[in-house]
């Protein structure tokens, strides 16, 4: 369970980390629109779990590649934004966040399922 500081500082991370995907995102992601689902901090604040979500899943492989090829530069862009409120600029690792996707394709085996009508007997006595 996350301390209110890890919470805290997890917020201020994503908030920061969209603001820099909005920026410079462009270059990383091409066409495709990613979003921020989920930072978890570590209990010492060294590591933040970045969440990410892709709209399109044409070119997400290769996107995600490109933002893990720039973790570094990422990071210099974060600690620009947050390093007055932080001793340590936490290390980053991205994660796909397969949530959405695996909430799509069961929408979908839900609407294929052949389910019959229900009998209705009016006879009962």
């Amino acid at each position: 369970m996350a301390t209110k500081r890890q919470e805290k500082f997890s917020r201020m991370v994503q908030k920061e980390l969209a603001g820099i995907f909005q920026l410079h995102g462009h270059s990383w992601f091409s066409n495709n629109i990613v979003s921020i689902t989920k930072v978890e901090m570590s209990p010492d604040l060294s590591l933040a779990k970045v969440y990410l979500s892709f709209l399109m899943k044409e070119g997400k492989k290769e996107a995600f590649d490109r933002l893990n090829h720039n973790k570094s530069e990422i990071r210099k862009y974060l600690g620009n934004q947050i390093r007055k409120a932080v001793r340590k600029i936490p290390e980053i690792a991205f994660f796909l966040d397969e949530g959405a996707e695996h909430a799509e394709k069961m929408d979908e085996i839900f609407r294929n399922l052949h389910i019959p009508p229900e009998d209705t007997d009016n006879s009962e006595e």
